[in-house]
């Protein structure tokens, strides 16, 4: 569920993030599968496909959904909601929405060069408004209320996506992820091989 620091349940669209997240499994770069081997120093920015996001807001618009353009979302473990505090230092850093589940998503995309792109529904304040606090019923209330929103959105850009060509893309993808992992050029990494 996706907390904001301007509630009106418009579905936004990011363009880079922060993680606060510990625990989670951010890399199939590990040593835990063979056929992935080294460790993969990948570039994340952007954290999200360009092509993609446009995709995405060119389809929000033709459908007349009022989304947010870009900025940034801070992911934060979970399941617990962020503290007041946490909550201020994070609009104090300039982030849009608090969330749990913008990371490892990206990260993992990344290293596997698919073109990735998200798009978060705002349900709630958070805690930092004084007279509004975030709970498990405000957010499934909103969500449902506005989920036909996300529904309509990727039902259409689903149709739009496979229109396009994703080869060019896609390659750089994988080349970037591939120059980022620590072995031998030698070392053929299937999922990697353009």
């Amino acid at each position: 569920m996706f907390c904001t620091f301007w509630y009106d349940s418009c579905p936004f669209i990011p363009n880079i993030n922060a993680s606060r997240t510990t625990g989670r499994k951010c890399t199939f770069f590990d040593g835990t599968v063979p056929e992935v081997p080294g460790v993969c120093h990948i570039q994340m920015h952007p954290a999200y496909n360009e092509k993609l996001r446009k995709l995405l807001m060119a389809t929000a618009t033709d459908l007349k959904l009022k989304f947010h353009d870009g900025g940034f979302g801070v992911c934060i473990n979970g399941p617990r909601y962020s503290t007041r505090a946490e909550s201020q230092v994070f609009r104090s850093w300039g982030a849009k929405i608090i969330n749990m589940t913008m990371v490892p998503e990206c990260c993992l995309a990344k290293e596997l060069g698919v073109p990735y792109a998200t798009t978060a529904l705002i349900t709630d304040y958070d805690c930092w408004k004084d007279n509004e606090q975030v709970s498990m019923e405000l957010v499934m209330k909103t969500f449902k209320e506005n989920s036909h929103k996300a529904k309509d959105l990727f039902i259409e850009a689903v149709k739009r996506i496979a229109k396009e060509d994703w080869k060019g893309e896609i390659a750089a993808l994988k080349k970037a992820a591939r120059e980022g992992v620590m072995v031998g050029p030698e070392v053929v990494i299937r999922h990697l091989v353009v």
